[in-house]
């Protein structure tokens, strides 16, 4: 019987979670511009809402649980695909300062975010994750749609 206990430290998940924000930025790349405020399938939002949507969580949330000040979540969509890029380098480095100030055992403690999503701390990143892959995913429906072959969803470096 083994005694070793297995867990992901923060700088894991943290790494994790970039190669995730590495991928998608590859897909806001892969768009045409002309398609990525106006083209969607079977009624979904087109893909630049679904970045700002990520957008509008990801920090937001950290930032609140670092600080205690409350969030609000505001998604604001970025008029041209440089934009969306540019804010989606912002919010990257962002979040690598934000994350580097969640105390490890902060992990644990439950926090009522955007002022109605109770849990622990890392259940709210883990969802902001899930959200990402989420709408990701819509994105690479839209892309084959267009035609266009998305990045391989594995490389995330």
């Amino acid at each position: 019987m083994s005694t070793t206990v297995a867990a992901l430290f923060p700088a894991d998940l943290l790494a994790h979670w970039q190669g995730h924000r590495r991928l998608t930025r590859r897909v806001i790349e892969a768009f045409p511009d002309e398609s990525l405020h106006s083209f969607s399938v079977g009624g979904m939002r087109p893909f630049a809402a679904l970045a700002s949507e990520m957008l509008a969580i990801a920090v937001p949330m950290l930032r609140e649980i670092v600080s205690g000040e409350p969030a609000s979540y505001a998604e604001v969509v970025p008029a041209s695909k440089a934009e969306l890029l540019a804010a989606w380098d912002a919010a990257t480095s962002e979040l690598d300062a934000w994350f580097a100030k969640v105390p490890s055992d902060k992990f644990a403690e439950t926090l009522t975010v955007f002022g109605q999503f109770t849990g622990p701390v890392w259940s709210h990143i883990a969802y902001a994750i899930d959200n990402e892959v989420h709408h990701r995913a819509q994105g690479y429906v839209y892309l084959r749609a267009l035609g266009i072959e998305p990045p391989a969803f594995w490389h995330r470096d």
